[in-house]
Parts: C-alpha cells; sequence; structure tokens
C-alpha cells in the first residue's frame, strides 16, 4: 500500500490527539500519542506561532516521518523580539534589540530554507529581514551588525552555535525595547509639532502642495494622514491616504438663439 500523507497547521508545541491530527491519524492504526510527543518536541522552538506539520505514513509497516516546516523569517523576528510587529518607519524608528545568540536561534530555524551555504550567511539573512523591520542586533543597526560579524567579532558564539540569553542579558534588553519605544513616542510628538506649525503657514493652500511640504519636511505619512485628513466625496468615505478626486467643471452649452 502506499504511504499515506497527513498534513496540518498546528501550534508549536502545543499539538493533541484532537482534530485535526487525531481524527486524520486514527485510521491509520499508528500511535497517536507517540507521533504527537514527536510533534511537540519538534515544534518547541515555535511556542505561540502557527507550524506547519506533515506526518507520512507507512500504511503496511505503520511507521512515520514528521516534517516541519517554519514559520516566516519574520514571524520568528517578531516571536524572539516579543513585539506585535515591526517598525512602521524602519529608518527611523528602532522597536527592539536582538542579541546574536537570538540571530543564530532564528538562522538554525530557517537553516534549511535560507539561501546561505554556511551559518554565518545564513545569520546575515536574517538580520537584513530585522533591517525591514526596525529590528537592531546588538544595538546596532543592521549594516553595522553585519560588518562586525564580518570582521569575526561574533565568530565563538557562531562556533559555537550559541542560542541560550542569560536572565540578565533578557532584562537588558526589555529595557532597551522601553528606551526605544519612549524614543519613538518623542520623536512622534517632534513630527507632529513640525506638521502643524506647516500646515498652520500653509492655511488657504490646495491638500496636494501641503502635502508635498510635509512630505519635503520628512514627515512620517502616517502623521501626514492624521493631520491632513482626506475630504471625501459626497456619500463617500475614503481611506487615509486617498486624494480627493478633483471636481469636473461643466462644459458650458451654448445659448439657443
Amino acid at each position: 500500500m502506499p504511504n499515506k500523507t497527513v498534513e496540518a497547521l498546528i501550534e508549536g508545541g502545543k499539538a493533541t490527539a484532537a482534530p485535526p491530527l487525531g481524527p486524520a491519524l486514527g485510521p491509520l492504526g499508528v500511535n497517536i500519542g507517540q507521533i504527537i510527543a514527536d510533534i511537540n518536541k519538534k515544534t518547541s522552538g515555535f511556542k505561540g506561532m502557527q507550524v506547519p506539520v506533515k506526518i507520512i505514513v507507512d500504511e503496511d509497516t505503520k511507521e512515520y516521518k514528521i516534517s516541519v516546516g517554519t514559520p516566516p523569517c519574520s514571524s520568528l523576528i517578531i516571536k524572539e523580539a516579543d513585539i506585535e510587529k515591526g517598525s512602521s518607519s524602519p529608518k527611523t524608528d528602532k522597536v527592539a534589540d536582538l542579541k546574536i545568540e537570538q540571530i543564530i536561534k532564528i538562522a538554525k530555524m530557517k537553516e534549511n530554507s535560507l539561501l546561505g551555504k554556511t551559518l554565518k550567511e545564513k545569520i546575515k539573512e536574517v538580520i537584513g529581514t530585522c533591517r525591514s523591520m526596525g529590528i537592531l542586533v546588538e544595538g546596532k543597526p543592521s549594516v553595522e551588525a553585519i560588518k562586525e560579524i564580518n570582521e569575526g567579532r561574533f565568530d565563538k558564539e557562531i562556533k559555537e552555535e550559541k542560542t541560550e540569553l542569560s536572565a540578565e542579558e533578557l532584562k537588558e534588553l526589555e529595557e532597551e525595547k522601553k528606551k526605544l519605544a519612549k524614543e519613538i513616542e518623542e520623536r512622534r510628538e517632534e513630527f507632529i509639532a513640525n506638521a502643524k506649525e506647516i500646515i498652520s503657514k500653509m492655511e488657504g493652500k490646495e491638500r496636494g502642495e501641503i502635502k508635498a511640504k510635509l512630505v519635503e519636511a520628512e514627515i512620517p505619512a502616517v502623521i501626514i494622514n492624521e493631520l491632513l485628513p482626506v475630504e471625501p466625496k459626497p456619500g463617500e468615505e475614503l481611506k487615509p491616504g486617498e486624494e480627493k478626486a478633483p471636481e469636473k467643471k461643466e462644459e458650458a452649452k451654448p445659448e439657443k438663439k
């Protein structure tokens, strides 16, 4: 008989014999409890995340193989940084900081789907994703962190494949995250004050002209949309950032003689 494949999406480390796994595995005559235990062991590093799992069962011998996929790299970074999402303005707003051990951990989790041939190359790929999310590495922007990796600063940690942090290091990262959040809020207040001043000085001007000036002053789009609302068409509501369509002028009709 051919192999039977069962696929499911489960929370890391929390698979159970309840649906979807139990009912799918039951008719195959395998040791469901053992399979569940093996799945939880393989997915324990993905707690709190949905993980794709594939169980391939030989219906004659009842032997099985478990294949565990991994969440996207960005999801692993969010989980490791203990944040809800990445930065909406990654160039200016940094929302968290990760230690090299955490980057190594993510690189090892994603090792089968990353392009790098060596662990060091895969680590640099993960740091590249951190860049687009506004995540610092060892307190530095990603470009600087990659430079230090190339210079060999973290060779010892990479060689030992160190992935664990002390309680003190975790506490430091939490304090750093609070500091970054405070800086973002202070910067936001500065942007708002600057934007309001520009809007006040350009009172009476067209929205497009005011918006161009705000963009030139490097005011984030989210703040522009908050302070410079778009006028909706009659009976319609525009989404933030949408421009009001220009009014069409009626063509003058020739007078009847």
